[in-house]
């Protein structure tokens, strides 16, 4: 029986639930599958901080560098917990996407049935936003220049960072079936290249990677072009990759046009360390009011099971999302909440999975 070792941050607010939720379907597809999951509870996020001064332990941060294969995390952070400087404190992503070397952060973005989509095409949305997680503008976090009549805040290209994201972007492409326009494997380059001189660095080392995958079309856009795209075009797209920043915009845009980003996995993949998460917040305001929607969350299970090597279970998991939203056994209301709460989310997807993995 395989076994593999996880590490699991429940994280604040909402978290909890929500990957209670993931851990009920990730139970059933490993007793499906023949598999075994050793769970070791990492302890980090906001209250974590509030109770004892770190968002996460140096001890906890190499467990989940060296000490496991992946990390399952929920939402983190709640808004009265703060630093002294008044800034947001027991967020975790500076901490782990740094400290993992988890460079690639890889969002995908599918329509889903039952979902009220934002746009009539919704339906032909199947993209994967790959953003760069270490370096561009916010590598400035913590470390911006100034008073209060000034601040400075400086971005950071470089060579070896941008090959290495750009390579993830293609070898993604590889894995896929194109864009549903066209079926046309293609990475997309997003930046501000006309602008910026970091970003023209970037669109030259793309093009330096492409020349390594001619089997794979590229593209160039600029990113208010870009952003326009994603809601005139969103069939057109396949994989885009980018600098930091812009990824956290752009995957926020394209979870608006599939019904709201709780439908959204992100995995922050390194080439050792990787942790999985939903995009979303802690929600704090609705937590334990059997309201939040562990769709994300699921998924987000679903990407840790291809980042194992098994990709079967994760297909079955995603198969199953997507029939217990079709049958409306799973239902998500209009405002993003989930009827019956996160459990009965679960208890469906279950439902849906096939007799074995």
């Amino acid at each position: 029986m395989p076994r593999h070792e996880i590490a699991v941050i429940r994280g604040d607010g909402i978290g909890p639930e929500l990957v209670e939720a993931a851990l009920t379907v990730l139970t059933a597809v490993a007793d499906r599958a023949g598999l075994e999951f050793a769970l070791t509870e990492v302890d980090a996020g906001a209250d974590a901080y509030r109770r004892t001064g770190v968002a996460c332990s140096p001890q906890d941060l190499e467990l989940m560098r060296n000490g496991v294969e992946a990390t399952l995390k929920g939402p983190v952070g709640l808004p009265d917990v703060r630093l002294p400087d008044g800034t947001e404190a027991g967020l975790l992503g500076g901490i782990l996407r740094g400290g993992l070397d988890a460079y690639a952060n890889v969002r995908p973005v599918l329509a889903l049935p039952g979902i009220d989509p934002v746009l009539a095409r919704a339906g032909h949305i199947d993209y994967v936003l790959v953003r760069e997680n270490t370096e561009g503008l916010y590598a400035s976090r913590g470390k911006g220049v100034g008073n209060r009549w000034a601040v400075a805040d400086t971005t950071m290209t470089t060579r070896e960072g941008t090959l290495r994201v750009c390579r993830r972007a293609f070898e993604i492409a590889r894995t896929r079936t194109g864009a549903p326009a066209d079926g046309v494997r293609r990475v997309t380059c997003v930046d501000k290249s006309n602008v910026l001189r970091s970003h023209a660095l970037f669109r030259e080392i793309f093009g330096e990677v492409a020349a390594a995958y001619p089997e794979i079309a590229t593209e160039y856009l600029y990113a208010d072009a870009a952003a326009q795209a994603l809601v005139l075009r969103p069939e057109e797209f396949d994989v885009l990759v980018m600098e930091n920043l812009l990824g956290d915009v752009l995957s926020d845009l394209g979870g608006a046009t599939i019904g709201g980003i709780s439908l959204c996995a992100s995995g922050n993949i390194g080439d050792g360390a990787a942790y999985f998460e939903p995009i979303h917040g802690s929600a704090p305001s609705i937590a334990g009011r059997g309201l939040a929607n562990p769709v994300g969350q699921i998924l987000a299970a679903a990407m840790m099971l291809d980042h194992l090597g098994h990709q079967r279970s994760a297909a079955d998991v995603r198969v199953a999302v997507t029939a217990a939203l079709a049958a409306g056994e799973a239902c998500i209301g209009s405002d993003g909440s989930a009827l019956g709460g996160p459990g009965a989310i679960a208890a469906a997807v279950v439902e849906h999975l096939p007799a074995s993995s």
